[in-house]
């Protein structure tokens, strides 16, 4: 599995960057870093509403005896025009207006008599409270968000705020899903002895939008070859990736297999992984689109995606790293798993209270449909581990974090 997964990603690059409207990029991975133009806040300012004054001018206020400041003017928000201090006077100020030159503080309204003309100041806030620098959050040139990352809402907020318009990320990858098999049928039909319902179209479209893609269902594909050739020749001018499940196995209807094999485009290598013992990965087209196919059982084609096909959509991303996060985890209860092949058992993945994980096996249900909506977790067990005691530390790779 390992030099399968290997060759398939020194085969696949980041996609070319572009320069995108900073607020288009969400989900987007940087293809360079995102550099502060100035400092952040490009002036100093009021933090919050209250009187803006140097806290020479009001040592000693307290409570039983306040001390009194004239007032100069109001400043709001909009305010631009720079003005100063001097002794023994204060400017009230609304949040975000520009400081007074002279001021190193803001006293909160609550703790004068919140006077117009003059104020009586009861007390004394220490330097800096209700201020904010000019280049205190990010110094001018500093580097805000590295190559690599994914563009999130909140890091929107932060290039906003500094003023950059624009950003380089790496092109959404578009991954087109093929379901092939003559025994399919659209969910929502009621399925026949000798048919059945196509699950992989809509679980693996689901699974790679959930991986940062934009992904199209394309449906089912007859067990023709002709039929795939020309769904591929509709799809491939929209595509980064292509995925197909179904077909890849040596009997006599593997379509699929059969297809790319006479062509020469996809390499089918045996797998040494469970439930997924036969995937093939190659090129296509004259522009060399990468195409994975997948075993056409669900389950399987759940952990193949898992393993090969997300990995290749976070590299045509940009993102680093490929892999989902993974943990050292406590088994719960012993597991027994097939000789001479790796396996990613589904499980429920739980945090203890004093800190560490747990995992604890899905019983009969592991590798069922219904098993997989309930995990939130891949065990990884090696391939000559044929059983696994409880309380062994072994290697979860994380699914979902949110139950």
């Amino acid at each position: 599995m390992a030099d399968f997964l290997a060759k398939a990603l020194a085969l696949v690059r980041p996609l070319p960057p572009v320069d995108i409207d900073m607020t288009q990029s969400t989900g987007s991975v940087l293809a360079e870093n995102a550099v502060n133009p100035g400092p952040l806040p490009a002036f100093d300012y009021a933090a919050i509403d209250g009187y803006a004054c140097n806290g020479d001018d009001i040592a000693g206020a307290s409570p039983e005896r306040g001390v009194g400041l004239k007032v100069l003017g109001d400043l709001a928000a909009s305010s631009w025009r720079p003005v100063r201090l001097v002794s023994g006077t204060c400017f009230s100020v609304a949040a975000g207006a520009a400081l007074p030159v002279g001021a190193d503080m803001v006293v909160p309204l609550a703790w004068t008599d919140e006077g117009m003309a003059t104020v009586d100041v009861r007390q004394v806030p220490r330097r800096g409270h209700g201020v904010r620098r000019m280049g205190s959050e990010r110094p001018s040139g500093e580097i805000l968000a590295h190559e690599g990352r994914r563009v999130t809402p909140n890091l929107i907020g932060l290039l906003a705020a500094a003023g950059i318009a624009d950003v380089v990320v790496r092109p959404t990858p578009r991954v087109v899903v093929i379901a092939t098999g003559d025994e399919l049928v659209d969910t929502g039909r009621p399925s026949q002895p000798g048919q059945l319902i196509d699950v992989n179209s809509h679980l693996v479209t689901a699974a790679a939008s959930e991986a940062g893609a934009h992904a199209y269902r394309v449906g089912i594909c007859d067990d023709e070859p002709d039929a795939l050739r020309s769904v591929l020749d509709d799809q491939i001018l929209r595509a980064d990736l292509v995925i197909t499940t179904g077909g890849t196995g040596l009997g006599p209807g593997d379509m699929v297999r059969r297809t790319f094999s006479r062509d020469g485009a996809v390499d089918f290598n045996p797998v040494a992984v469970y439930l997924c013992e036969t995937m093939g990965f190659g090129t296509i087209g004259p522009e060399e689109v990468p195409v994975v196919c997948l075993p056409g059982d669900p389950v399987a084609a759940t952990i193949a995606f898992e393993v090969i096909a997300r990995p290749l959509i976070q590299r045509l991303a940009g993102a680093e790293p490929v892999f989902r996060p993974s943990v050292r985890a406590n088994l719960t209860e012993p597991v027994s798993s097939p000789s001479g092949l790796r396996e990613f058992r589904p499980v429920r993945v739980a945090e203890r209270r004093g800190g560490g994980y747990t995992v604890a096996p899905l019983g009969a249900t592991s590798y069922t449909l219904s098993g997989l909506a309930e995990a939130t977790g891949l065990m990884t067990i090696g391939e000559n581990a044929t059983r696994v005691p409880a309380g062994s530390t072994v290697d979860v790779l994380l699914l979902d974090r949110n139950r």
